[in-house]
């Protein structure tokens, strides 16, 4: 069986029933000299209900610079178990900077993988789990919220997103800007009243006054922007003239075969024009 060397473990953690934790976490955490914990009050009713004795020191994001160099400290002499509250530190909460400081230290960094909120959520939106982008928490300050939304308007993969309750109603209402597309939203991952809704992104505002309660953990994970397809030309030619010999004007025939061609107007009505010399 494995002995556990000096160095730093990054763990996961359950992120909701406490049953789904590895049985490599646990035996780690009965080696480590020290358990580095997001929140110590949270990761000690973890330890408990494994019957778990072992010295718990915080270690999150409004200290890591201070506790960063006790822990490499202590990751020399023995085993240094890094958890967050749930799921796998480094991923939206606190852990990078740590790695980074001890790759830096040559100082040994294993990972112990395990539950993962982002992943659960993907596979249970239904939406394409291919290509996907984890987005964490969007920007609180709401042109850089704006900016970013903007950007992501453009992107093809699944996106993934985490929220807190008191954020989700502004949040559904920002991801509009994103346009029409499928979406999911999933709250309290794992645990008895674990819930999933999955619709059109657009009914999302509503269905959080009707049928979302607005408690425990969110994620929304959002279907990318489909690839349009790009009729050939002699397709788009034989369209136009279709729409034309019925007595559409060009310009409506222009517009009303760029909402599915994947051409621009402006492209068809030169394309129409050229059809007519």
């Amino acid at each position: 069986m494995e002995s556990f060397k000096a160095g730093l473990y990054l763990c996961a953690t359950p992120i909701g029933n406490l049953e789904d934790i590895t049985l490599r976490v646990i035996r780690l955490f009965e080696e480590a000299i020290l358990i580095a914990a997001e929140d110590t009050r949270k990761t000690r009713k973890l330890l408990t209900h494994y019957n778990l004795h072992k010295p718990l020191v915080s270690y999150h994001q409004h200290n890591w610079r201070q506790r960063s160099g006790e822990l490499l400290a202590k990751a020399r002499l023995g085993p240094v178990a890094v958890v967050s509250d749930a799921g796998m530190p480094g991923i939206s909460d606190p852990g990078s900077e740590l790695v980074q400081l001890a790759a830096e230290a040559q100082i040994p960094v294993t990972v112990l993988p395990g539950p993962s909120a982002a992943f659960t959520a993907l596979v249970l939106s239904g939406l394409a789990t291919d290509r996907f982008s984890f987005e964490g928490f969007l920007p609180r300050q709401e042109s850089a919220r704006r900016a970013l939304l903007e950007k992501l308007a453009l992107e093809e993969r699944t996106m993934i997103f985490y929220e807190a309750p008191h954020r989700l109603k502004q949040t559904a209402e920002d991801l509009q800007q994103l346009g029409p597309r499928r979406a999911a939203v999933a709250r309290e991952l794992t645990k008895q009243f674990e819930q999933v809704w999955r619709g059109n992104l657009s009914d999302l505002p509503e269905r959080l006054e009707r049928e979302i309660p607005l408690r425990g953990e969110f994620v929304i994970v959002v279907e990318g922007k489909l690839q349009e397809r790009r009729w050939p030309q002699a397709e788009v030619e034989k369209a136009l003239a279709d729409l034309i010999s019925t007595g559409t004007p060009l310009k409506e025939a222009s517009r009303q075969l760029a909402e599915s061609s994947g051409w621009q107007r402006n492209e068809l009505y030169e394309l129409g024009l050229s059809l007519r010399d």
